[in-house]
Parts: structure tokens; sequence; C-alpha cells
């Protein structure tokens, strides 16, 4: 089964971007899709991620936020 990963981002993020390009390597090299959600179309999202982004899930459970460690990353994805 592929793995999604889904980026919980904003507008004007500076480490959203740099997120979104780590991401899509890692995804690429293992196979897994991934997607990008905007935390301030939907006030839950913002209330619970909204401090925190980017935060980073891993087929829907969060697995981190502001920065992706790649090892623990691609060692979810395995």
């Amino acid at each position: 089964m592929a793995h999604h990963v889904t980026i919980m981002s904003r507008a004007n993020c500076h480490l959203c971007d740099v997120a979104k390009v780590e991401v899509e390597r890692i995804c690429r090299d293992v196979g897994a899709t991934w997607s990008v959600e905007d935390v301030d179309s939907d006030p839950e999202w913002r209330a619970e991620y909204g401090d925190q982004v980017p935060v980073f899930l891993v087929d829907g459970a969060e697995h981190g936020y502001w920065k992706v460690e790649e090892d623990r990353l691609r060692a979810a994805l395995a």
C-alpha cells in the first residue's frame, strides 16, 4: 500500500515552501503520494495547526511539524 503525506500549510509561509520541495522529493523517491491543504481554509484546521505550520500528516496521522525530518519521514513511508 502506498502511503500519503499531507502538508498542512498556509500562504506566504517560507517554511511551508521549503517543506513542499523536500516532501515532493522524498515521496517521489519512495513512491508515496502527497498533497497540500491550506490550514486557513478551515476554522478547525486553523485552531488545531495554526501555530505549527507546516504540519506533516502521514496517512492522516500527525507526524511532525515545522521541519521535515528526512530519515524519520522515510522510515514512516517504508
